[in-house]
C-alpha cells in the first residue's frame, strides 16, 4: 500500500450555526489534537489545529447572518489531522476538492453536501475516473417530468390543428376571430411548455 505524503484541500466550504461551531470544536476534542479557538473583534472565529509534530492548520469562520463560514485551503502532513478535517466536512455537510498525493499518483475527491461524488486518479497530469455518484432517483424523476412535458406539447400541437382545420373551414369573421384567439393563448401555453 502507497504511502501517503500529504492530504491538500484545494478548496474547501463549510457553513456553520453557532450550535455546529460548539459541535465542530467538539469534534477535535479527544483526539491527539491541539486545537486553539480565537474569537475575532467581529465575532469571527479562527480555529488553530496542531498535531504531536507542531504541524499547523488555520481554518477561519466569517461571521455573517448568524453562521460561520469557512472558504480555504491547506495541506495537511499528518494523515490523523487529516482524517479529523475529512470527518468534520462530512459530518457538517461541507463541499471540498481534496487532493490525497502519494509518491506516483494522487488521488482527487470532490465533496458535496459532506458526500464524496466523484473520484478520480491523477498520474502524469492524467485524470482516470474512478467512482462517479449517480442520482438515478433524481434522473428518472427528471426524465418522467420531461415526458409529461412532452405529452402536453403533443396534446397541444393537435388542438392547434383542429382549430386551424376549423378556421379554414369557417365562413365568418366571427368564427375566425374566436379561432385566433384560442389559438394565441395556445401559442402562448406552447412557449411556456417547451420553455
Amino acid at each position: 500500500m502507497a504511502q501517503r505524503l500529504a492530504t491538500e484541500y484545494v478548496k474547501t466550504c463549510l457553513t456553520l450555526t453557532e450550535a455546529e461551531m460548539i459541535q465542530f470544536i467538539q469534534l477535535f476534542d479527544g483526539e491527539d489534537v491541539f486545537l486553539e479557538a480565537k474569537v475575532t473583534d467581529n465575532g469571527s472565529r479562527e480555529i488553530v489545529l496542531r498535531d504531536d509534530s507542531g504541524e499547523e492548520v488555520i481554518l477561519t469562520f466569517e461571521r455573517s447572518k448568524g453562521s460561520y463560514a469557512c472558504e480555504g485551503s491547506c495541506r495537511v502532513n499528518d494523515p490523523k489531522l487529516a482524517n479529523l478535517i475529512r470527518k468534520a466536512v462530512s459530518k457538517f455537510k461541507g463541499d471540498a476538492i481534496v487532493n490525497r498525493i502519494y509518491p506516483a499518483f494522487t488521488m482527487k475527491y470532490v465533496y458535496k453536501r459532506g458526500s464524496v461524488v466523484q473520484i478520480s486518479e491523477i498520474v502524469s497530469g492524467k485524470h482516470k475516473l474512478v467512482y462517479e455518484y449517480k442520482d438515478t432517483v433524481g434522473q428518472f424523476e427528471r426524465l418522467y417530468r420531461k415526458q409529461v412535458v412532452e405529452q402536453q406539447i403533443s396534446k397541444v400541437y393537435t388542438r392547434i390543428d383542429e382549430l386551424l382545420d376549423e378556421r379554414n373551414r369557417s365562413d365568418s369573421v366571427v368564427g375566425q376571430r374566436n379561432v385566433d384567439e384560442q389559438l394565441a393563448r395556445l401559442a402562448h401555453k406552447l412557449f411556456e411548455l417547451e420553455a
